[in-house]
């Protein structure tokens, strides 16, 4: 080989082999991303399918219920504020990993699912009753989200 072949060489690595070798790294980031986000997007779920199974526990409670459960004793009132606790603490999480303000239809479509579960919990009186209290403290723009998703539920 002489020294053109080894010109012509370079050139074409330099033409072809280095657009290639960039956009493979751009595709293999990106997929690794899509990855982290679904991995993220299971152990929201199956930290908020824990979160069911701790309300199924607690039938008293009435969580499923939308009207608010009257007449709770003490003990019913601290256990469900502790429930309520846990699930916005799963909603904060949520939002923060998963919610921006421009989203691709993946992430979108991910977020949505969140936030049929913020509404639907919204629906509950006793919940939206809490809300005052239980989001002292949290993430202001989380806040201000939930709030807005509270006051403008759906009819039951």
């Amino acid at each position: 080989m002489n020294l053109e072949t080894w010109e012509l060489l370079s050139y074409i690595v330099t033409v072809v082999g280095l657009p290639l070798a960039i956009f493979v790294f751009i595709f293999e980031q990106r997929k690794e991303r899509d990855n982290e986000d679904e991995e993220v997007y299971q152990l929201l779920s199956d930290n908020y399918q824990d979160f069911l199974k701790v309300a199924l526990e607690n039938p008293d409670l009435r969580l499923f219920s939308a009207a608010s459960t009257p007449l709770l004793d003490d003990q019913q009132r601290e256990r469900m504020y502790i429930i309520f606790s846990m699930l916005i603490s799963l909603f904060e999480r949520a939002y923060l990993l998963l919610y921006e303000d421009k989203m691709s239809d993946k992430q979108l479509r991910r977020w949505r699912s969140w936030e049929d579960y913020m509404r639907e919990w919204c629906q509950r009186e006793d919940f939206r009753t809490a809300l005052g209290e239980q989001l002292r403290g949290e993430d202001p723009d989380f806040v201000t989200y939930l709030r807005t998703l509270a006051e403008n539920r759906d009819p039951a």
